[in-house]
């Protein structure tokens, strides 16, 4: 459960810093001598200029039903250069304090000079409108003299006319990066078709040279275009990526200064081409981010394996004209550590429904206003993969069409810009919120690393966590369908890992586009996975931080997995007296050993919830993973030829880790009385940024842990 005391200063802090960089509101220009007010007029009119929006707000009129907004294009002496149009209807549900009540009109081609008024309706009777106010909206960001700053996207020069193409977004990220030293561009992997699919990297002075320093900044991601036909949020992220490069305003430089930004523009490039929601196969891509069958979602889930962002958003568009302007929704599927289930429906409630509620915009839970059976439980989709790796997170759907609350849409390209800067909005409330609320996000992804490697209880394979409904009127009113698991769904029972046969592990195939197809090994490389190979086989332990997903690939029971692995239970559980020595496979759960315990060559130990009284000696191990267990003695792990991963150990004794030649050890969010001494391994160890606690010297390798 979140800590009301940090989200009070949460939210604080991030009023804050929007404070400090909100925009002057804009003057009411004289209209002579005030009339006096008619009965039910609307009072107290004002305006504020935001980036490709104005945020109005008034005084509420006793009794309104909804409001109508209407904008009118006006010369700088203030005659109409054409006619006045409704462009929004503002009802009680778009937010959280009715008695405030604000619209971000948008649409407009920015940089033109409007006319406003508003008008209460009580049903369909409309009352008088209020008195006019007008002015300048912001011209689009970067001044056209300033090189850099004065690079436009395809999409901005046509007057959102057109989308930016492949072609334009290679030259316009080229472009960006080598005018500004901020920004570094990586090319994560390629599509089907071998487009590029490219990161942008931000930081100042510069990003972090490498993907392990800048996951030791705590960065945050943005994926911006993964089905084809929804390049709205894409628009918007090629605009943000260029403000970040080159704004010098205070809060663009605090916040690179403290972290790093990634920006995943298109990773659908062959589908953006085509214009089609899936890749050049017809894959979705959304439904392939734990399988990744596609190359596409491997680069994607090899970028998470490597970067650690510790929050992102995941850009699209949504079909319900009844919807809020931006449907949102955390990771819900039950596997999902509560910690980052709690963290992200924060960042969406806590923040995105009360900053809409002051710049005009609509945030509400996807499916609402009848969106029907969406937001559910697919492992697949991002939102839920990106939960179950830990990664605090949102969903963002832009309504895809005006409906009624935006009337002023038939013009398509009304329409497109809509879309585009209410997503802009959006990704630049989320940079603030994880600016303000670092400490509260990272503490949560730690609390569910430490959980999943220690969780022995059940598996639920789809289900989803419910999302409470809010009195009406309310944003929340109306989340999506509950989509509990049935009984078929959920292994009480849980195994300690999963055994695969060799065919299984390292066999070929039929996934995937032919010629780009990978077997489970490379696949589980690319999620991170440590596997122990055994005499007979390859063993995948639960006792690692993303054991929520492991079982939804490996299980039979599986709603979309990978292979029906073999179910491993554990050897030993309750007490034992004496020497414990390991050969072959053993999994210790909840076992209290008192004598030492030696771990021969070639045999591999899991515990976890254990409690050892001796010493522990693993040398030659093919594998050893020790986690949320105490240790009144030394551990000792050296020699192991595969993988070790020691989480959220108590150790009263020193603690060796040296000459182990399997992938980088894993040695995170542990409690050491004693040294801790890392040396000659061939991969340095890692703590996922998440501290050891160390009372003694930590050496070698280990030191910056």
């Amino acid at each position: 459960m979140r800590d009301r005391r940090t989200t009070i200063f949460s939210v604080l802090l991030a009023a804050t810093l929007a404070a400090a960089v909100a925009p002057a509101p804009a003057y009411a220009e004289p209209a002579g001598v005030a009339a006096q007010a008619e009965p039910n007029q609307v009072q107290n009119l004002s305006v504020v200029q935001g980036d490709g929006y104005a945020t109005l707000a008034w005084t509420p009129v006793d009794g309104a039903t909804d409001y109508q907004i209407e904008r009118t294009p006006i010369a700088d002496d203030g005659s109409a250069t054409g006619a006045a149009v409704i462009t929004g209807v503002w009802r009680p549900n778009r937010q959280i304090n009715n008695e405030s009540p604000t619209f971000a009109d948008s649409g407009f081609n920015p940089g033109v000079r409007f006319q406003w008024r508003v008008r209460a309706r009580f049903g369909t009777t409309a009352q008088p409108y209020s008195e006019p106010i007008s002015g300048a909206t912001s011209a689009p960001w970067g001044d056209p003299n300033v090189p850099g700053e004065n690079l436009r996207t395809q999409w901005e020069t046509t007057l959102a006319a057109q989308y930016t193409s492949d072609v334009n977004e290679y030259a316009y990220t080229e472009a960006l990066a080598a005018a500004s030293d901020r920004v570094r561009v990586t090319e994560i992997g390629r599509t089907v078709l071998g487009r590029p699919i490219n990161m942008f990297v931000l930081g100042y002075p510069k990003p972090a040279a490498t993907a392990a320093a800048v996951a030791a900044t705590s960065p945050l991601l943005i994926n911006c275009n993964v089905h084809g036909n929804e390049p709205g949020d894409r628009e918007a992220c090629l605009i943000m990526a260029r403000q970040l490069a080159f704004s010098n305003d205070a809060r663009t430089i605090d916040l690179l200064s403290h972290t790093t930004v990634l920006i995943v523009p298109t990773i659908n490039g062959d589908g953006r081409a085509a214009n089609t929601r899936g890749n050049s196969t017809g894959q979705d891509l959304n439904r392939d981010y734990s399988l990744i069958r596609q190359p596409e979602n491997a680069a994607f889930v090899r970028m998470l394996r490597d970067y650690h962002p510790v929050a992102s958003y995941d850009g699209h568009e949504f079909g319900n004209a009844n919807a809020g302007d931006l449907p949102m929704l955390p990771p819900r599927h039950q596997n999902v550590a509560q910690s980052i289930f709690d963290e992200s429906q924060h960042m969406i409630e806590g923040h995105m429904y009360t900053q809409g509620a002051k710049d005009g915009w609509w945030p509400c839970p996807y499916g609402c206003s009848g969106g029907g059976a969406v937001g559910l439980s697919e492992e697949t989709i991002l939102r839920n993969t990106a939960g179950l790796k830990n990664v605090v997170n949102s969903l963002l759907e832009l309504r895809s069409s005006g409906g009624t609350t935006r009337p002023d849409e038939g013009n398509t390209a009304n329409n497109r810009r809509r879309k585009t800067f209410s997503g802009l909005w959006t990704f630049n409330q989320f940079l603030d919120y994880h600016r303000a609320n670092l400490n509260a996000i990272t503490t949560a992804r730690a609390e569910a690393i430490k959980f999943q490697v220690s969780n022995t209880g059940r598996i639920v394979f789809r289900g989803s966590r419910p999302i409470p409904a809010h009195p009406a009127p309310h944003p929340g009113e109306a989340p999506p369908p509950i989509d509990a698991p049935g009984a078929n769904q959920i292994l009480d029972n849980a195994p300690c890992a999963y055994k695969l046969t060799e065919e299984q592990y390292n066999g070929a195939r039929t996934d995937g586009p032919a010629g780009l197809r990978t077997t489970v090994a490379e696949r589980l490389a690319s999620h991170g996975w440590q596997v122990v190979k055994t005499a007979d086989g390859y063993v995948v332990p639960l006792t690692q931080p993303e054991r929520g997903l492991i079982p939804l690939l490996l299980d039979g029971q599986g709603a979309e997995n990978l292979v029906a692995g073999e179910r491993v239970y554990p050897t030993l559980t309750g007490k034992h007296n004496g020497k414990l020595t390991v050969s072959g496979f053993a999994c210790l759960q909840d076992v209290t050993v008192t004598g030492p315990v030696r771990v021969q060559p070639g045999a591999t130990l899991v515990a976890t919830g254990s409690s050892f009284t001796g010493p522990v000696d693993a040398n030659g191990a093919a594998g050893v993973f020790l986690t949320n267990s105490t240790f009144d003695g030394p551990v000792r792990i050296t020699e192991t030829a595969g993988p070790v991963v020691v989480v959220d150990a108590k150790v009263t004794g020193p603690v060796e880790v040296s000459n182990n030649r399997g992938g980088a050890p894993l040695v995170a969010a542990n409690t050491v009385t004693g040294p801790l001494q890392c040396a000659g391994n061939a991969a340095a160890p890692f703590n996922l940024e998440v501290a050891n606690s160390v009372q003694g010297p930590k050496s070698g390798q280990c030191a910056g842990l």
